[in-house]
């Protein structure tokens, strides 16, 4: 059995279609989408799966697209759990404008989820026990802001390592409870810190607070082109992203977390971490549409990461 589990409360069917150009009230013909399985931690197992590692990636499924996300993901060879519900799983569309270099996303809402397929969930994450619990993504209709929380209370029982890629009311009520790691970006941990915004310098303060009062042990502030800001309550470190094209960013900030467990799980230093995070969530973003990174491109991308930070 696998030493990480990823939980996706919200998944998806990705397609990405390429038009040559978006005109409105025009018959658009395109080659066949690209078909991916989507969601927060669904990306984060199958970015571990490129990397190398195995996790059991634990997800709702309802209807045809809940019965074609988890054949897709079986094809990739994914230990999945999937948890059945009443519906349809929801679909996420990505349209590649080719003439204005534009991408368009079009998400649909998914089933309404009861609480008792959540303690399903929670129930299956007791019984594997795993070393790493990742949780990502947005909550689905039916669940309310606590959900995360619980999931951390969860993980705490079996003393795994819980990191949690979320954001809003979700997020704050699940640091209540204190998990290891959250990777917010500026508008989020503006948001937790309850101020408008932060500058970029005031960055490791808002997060030194949150450390300080047991909601994280650590702290990666995403911060896009510009890199992230690794924050623990000993240190903080701004390390920048290797300058690239970016095609799409769909699925940068999964893929960055993937290469973030990827490193824990392999003994990395919290600053090893992030590189490899960081490394991931750029090469991501040189493919189209809702495409993940190729291992090739990572290990150049971190090579280039670390010659700049020192490692």
């Amino acid at each position: 059995m696998s030493n990480i589990v990823t939980i996706t409360l919200n998944p998806a069917v990705d397609k990405t279609y390429v038009v040559d150009d978006l005109v409105p009230e025009h018959k658009l013909r395109c080659n066949n989408p690209l078909v991916e399985a989507g969601g927060g931690g669904i990306n984060v197992s199958k970015g571990l799966r490129e990397l190398g590692s195995s996790s059991v990636a634990i997800f709702f499924t309802a209807g045809r697209n809940g019965e074609l996300l988890h054949e897709l993901l079986q094809q990739e060879r994914i230990e999945c759990k999937p948890v059945p519900v009443q519906g349809e799983t929801r679909e996420s569309l990505v349209i590649m404008d080719q003439s204005s270099k534009k991408e368009f996303r079009i998400v649909v809402d998914g089933p309404k989820i009861d609480i008792s397929a959540f303690q399903e969930i929670t129930r299956m994450v007791q019984t594997i026990k795993p070393s790493w619990l990742i949780a990502s993504g947005s909550l689905p209709d039916g669940l309310q802001k606590d959900v995360y929380s619980i999931l951390a209370k969860t993980a705490k029982s079996i003393s795994a390592k819980f990191i949690l890629d979320t954001s809003g009311d979700a997020l704050k009520a699940a640091l209540a409870e204190g998990i290891y790691l959250i990777k917010p970006n500026l508008k989020e941990l503006s948001h937790l810190a309850g101020v408008k915004s932060l500058q970029v310098s005031e960055v490791p303060e808002a997060a030194k607070k949150l450390i300080s009062e047991g909601k994280a042990e650590v702290i990666v502030v995403s911060m896009s082109s510009e890199g992230a800001m690794l924050v623990t309550k000993d240190m903080h470190r701004h390390i920048a992203s290797p300058k690239i094209e970016q095609k799409s960013t769909v699925g940068a900030g999964d893929s960055m977390v993937s290469g973030m467990v990827w490193a824990l799980q392999n003994n990395k230093s919290v600053l090893e971490m992030v590189c490899w995070g960081i490394a991931c969530g750029s090469a991501a973003t040189m493919n189209n549409g809702s495409q993940l990174f190729k291992k090739e491109d990572v290990y150049t991308l971190f090579e280039a990461i670390r010659e700049k930070t020192d490692l």
